[in-house]
């Protein structure tokens, strides 16, 4: 019945076009849903090395594969994993009535094949990270995961996508923080350069609940990824960090919408990302603040660095304020390598190249400070993975 109306939502809302304004940037030329096959089973799980990695770190172990949970890992006390076949709500969220007009999110809620529901007990603190790694094998999956954290937990939850050549990632995430809980959550997409990755995150957070989020996007022809956060209790606290690696004609979608709810609570976003060859970066940002949300303070900063003439980003933040007593704030920047500091390495002896490769990397070092040591390391071997296979940085 649930999968019915979501696939009812999806027939009412229909494809997106370039007319809408939230899909204005977006090559759908180059989509063709009738292309794709849903499978009715999951291929066999990849052993690749960089989950192997992040699995040797993890204390639980999740994998899904085309969106079909395979495994759940060895759960522990205080940790739970279950597969429900309905669609099911989170923090008494209707899934129709809030998806409605998210037309790939309607259709995940259609044809994912289950839902994977990780539960963390009240006042369970889980010291090592709990990793949900989802593989694509096949041309369209539609993964849907659900965290539950119990009042007063702790966790930290690494969310990683591979594989997908040629194939429709349509992942979508949501987490319901308890009063006083805290969740550190990453999401690293290394797709195929010729995968499509549209992917949706909602965190509804409690009474003095945190969240701390970091999006990593290096893989896929076109990367959309739509991040929410609603702070529904007083004291909530969310900071999110997206950032992204552009080459070749890819394009980044970066959308967050920081919705305050109530009173005293607080969200900063920070944004950070490079675009070289002909790529193409969009950056739309919303703070939200409701009226009766006094003393919110909410901050979204988003810069770009352009690697070459060609590549391009487009950066779109905006506030809707209803309430007078607020801080608000919102900063973005787009532009090139900073001529006086890559001359000022060149006159240290640095190499031309070596010196926009160091300026490079220390943008993304912000970025980097926010993960765990493991993570952060393998994240940055990407970055020089990447830097290396450009011919030129700058022209």
């Amino acid at each position: 019945m649930e999968r019915r109306r979501a696939w009812s939502a999806f027939e009412s809302v229909g494809l997106p076009t370039t007319a809408d304004e939230v899909w204005r940037y977006a090559p759908l030329r180059d989509l063709d849903l009738d292309s794709y096959r849903v499978p009715d089973a999951p291929a066999t799980a990849p052993d690749t090395h960089f989950a192997t990695m992040l699995a040797s770190r993890a204390g639980l172990v999740v994998r899904v594969v085309d969106g079909f949970c395979v495994s759940t890992g060895a759960p522990f006390d205080g940790v739970e994993v279950e597969l429900i076949e309905t669609i099911g709500s989170i923090s008494g969220v209707d899934f129709i009535d809030h998806y409605a007009g998210d037309t790939f999110a309607v259709l995940n809620g259609a044809l994912s094949p289950s839902t994977t529901v990780i539960r963390v007990a009240p006042g369970v603190v889980v010291d090592r990270p709990i990793v949900v790694v989802n593989s694509s094998n096949c041309s369209a999956s539609f993964p849907r995961t659900q965290i539950v954290m119990g009042r007063g937990s702790s966790a930290t939850v690494v969310e990683y996508f591979e594989g997908g050549d040629q194939a429709l990632v349509v992942p979508l995430s949501e987490y319901a923080i308890g009063d006083a809980a805290s969740l550190q959550l990453i999401t690293y997409q290394r797709l195929s350069p010729s995968a499509w990755h549209v992917a949706r995150t909602t965190g509804f957070l409690g009474r003095d609940a945190r969240m701390r989020q970091a999006v990593i996007g290096f893989g896929g022809h076109y990367n959309r990824s739509r991040n929410d956060a609603e702070m529904l209790g007083s004291g909530a606290e969310n900071e999110l960090r997206t950032t992204f690696l552009g080459s070749g004609d890819q394009v980044h979608d970066f959308r967050t919408h920081q919705f305050h709810k109530a009173a005293r609570t607080r969200s900063t976003l920070l944004s950070k990302g490079a675009v070289a060859d002909q790529s193409r970066s969009v950056y739309t940002g919303l703070i939200e603040i409701e009226k009766g949300a006094k003393r919110t303070d909410a901050r979204q900063t988003n810069h770009n660095l352009l690697l070459s003439p060609a590549a391009h980003a487009d950066s779109v933040p905006n506030l809707d304020i209803r309430e007078n007593d607020v801080v608000c704030a919102h900063a973005s920047s787009v532009g090139p390598l900073d001529e006086m500091q890559r001359w000022y390495l060149e006159s240290r002896g640095v190499t031309r190249n070596d010196a926009e490769r160091l300026m490079i990397q220390g943008f993304f070092y912000e970025m980097l400070t926010s993960l765990p040591t493991e993570l952060a390391g393998l994240v940055e071997s990407d970055v020089t993975s990447v830097l290396s296979t450009l011919e030129r940085v700058l022209s």
